[in-house]
């Protein structure tokens, strides 16, 4: 069984930037696509990001489209995402996750085994 660790969380002005950390072990990570799902206070969680095993092919959710950057470093093991002219509607717990293994991926309807414990963003003035 693997383990994803989120960091990089924080408070942040509208309008601000934040980079979260997913960190990875216990598993092969270049070889799966990962996700970043999202659950605001009394939501459902909304899916945010999608990124490929080569970190080439990036999907998002349109309510982020073109303020958020998924990235990751296979040499570290780490995921990244990159968020920029947050708003209040971006507040909420991010979480990365992995698919199962062998499984078909959708890459905007993530189908994930697990993820971490979360990272809180809040933006607020």
């Amino acid at each position: 069984q693997g383990h994803l660790v989120e960091s990089g969380g924080g408070l942040v002005q509208p309008g601000g930037s934040l980079r979260l950390s997913c960190e990875a072990s216990g598993f092969a990570f270049s070889t799966y696509w990962m996700y970043w799902i999202r659950q605001a206070p009394g939501k459902d969680i909304e899916w945010v990001s999608t990124i490929d095993r080569t970190g080439t092919l990036p999907y998002y959710a349109d309510s982020v489209q073109g303020r958020f950057t998924i990235s990751r470093d296979n040499a570290k093991n780490t995921m990244y995402l990159q968020m920029d002219h947050l708003t209040v509607d971006d507040t909420a717990v991010y979480f990365c996750a992995k698919p199962p293994p062998e499984t078909m991926i959708s890459p905007r309807r993530p189908n994930y085994e697990y993820t971490g414990q979360g990272t809180q963003v809040t933006v607020s003035s």
